[in-house]
């Protein structure tokens, strides 16, 4: 006869160490949370940093394809937002562009105008 397994197993331990974390998340400070996410941070670029070339690629690819789906399962209204986002920031870089091409040609001129 097999012997009874005592104690919590598998999930339901899982589930509680989970819950108890969530908990310690509820009642740190914005100085805790900040550390703790920037642990999180470096043990990604760490993990990264140690990354071979096939292992990015693989990354990456999984990141894009995720991404893909994504888009795929996205209702007309999310992909009108997005698309709108997008629009929306290459304006302001067109605009920020422009804006320094002025700032620029005017500069030029001003200088010329000095020299004469």
């Amino acid at each position: 006869m097999p012997k009874r397994k005592r104690g919590i197993t598998g999930d339901a331990a899982s589930r509680r160490e989970a819950i108890r974390k969530r908990e310690r998340r509820v009642v740190e400070t914005e100085e805790e949370r900040s550390r703790r996410l920037s642990t999180i941070a470096q043990h990604g670029q760490d993990r990264r940093a140690e990354e071979t070339e096939e292992q990015r690629n693989s990354r990456l690819s999984g990141m894009a394809q995720r991404g893909q789906e994504r888009r795929t399962e996205g209702t007309d209204e999310q992909r009108n937002s997005r698309l709108s986002a997008m629009l929306q920031h290459t304006r302001d870089v067109m605009k920020d562009m422009l804006l320094k091409d002025k700032i620029t040609i005017r500069y030029k001129l001003f200088m010329q105008q000095e020299l004469f």
